[in-house]
């Protein structure tokens, strides 16, 4: 079912609190602070129920070329079968589609670290380990959305910490995994 949680990068998920770690005599490293790729993180439904209604062709149900055509324009290499598995992955009624019930089933259990940075990648095109406004750009152009490269610059000043106009993978999962600002 992780499938399904590549669609949901763009949006913000809720934060876990973690326990800290008890002292071991030594100095955590920042490797020691990552966290597990089987970490899971819920998502916020108000922001899952917006991303179901951008995928959704017909208004209450994701079809199998709803989901086709958004892998198609990530350049999937098997934009059908990918879609047919996402369907029968998460059709409890097995109707032929997804509705938003079922999509909320699916992340109710939360997202794994892992494929929030599988997310990164779909944003990093050029596999440097950042993202570019450019690089931003492009990806909410094939999601549909309209918006200038200036905009997404100012997107990327938002999360980037140290500043180099970049989105690095720590600034990633900290927008992915931090609290959400309020508008």
């Amino acid at each position: 079912m992780s499938h399904l949680s590549i669609l949901t990068f763009k949006y913000n998920l809720a934060k876990l609190q973690f326990k800290p770690a008890r002292p071991t005599g030594r100095q955590l490293s920042s490797r020691d602070r990552q966290p597990s790729d089987l970490m899971m993180y819920k998502p916020d439904d108000e922001e899952m129920k917006k991303v179901f209604n951008k995928i959704a062709g017909e208004p209450g149900r994701i079809s199998r070329s709803d989901l086709r055509a958004l892998l198609q324009r990530f350049e999937k290499t098997d934009p059908v079968g990918d879609a047919r598995r996402m369907v029968c992955a998460a059709d409890n009624n097995k109707d032929g589609y997804i509705d938003l019930e079922e999509f909320m089933e699916v992340h109710r259990s939360g997202v794994q670290v892992r494929d929030i940075r599988r997310a990164f990648f779909v944003f990093d095109r050029d596999r440097d380990g950042k993202i570019s406004a450019e690089e931003v750009m492009d990806v909410l152009q094939k999601l549909g959305e309209r918006c200038s490269l200036e905009e997404c610059r100012r997107m990327v000043k938002e999360i980037d910490r140290n500043q180099d106009g970049f989105v690095d993978m720590d600034d990633f999962m900290d927008m992915m995994t931090g609290p959400r600002k309020k508008p």
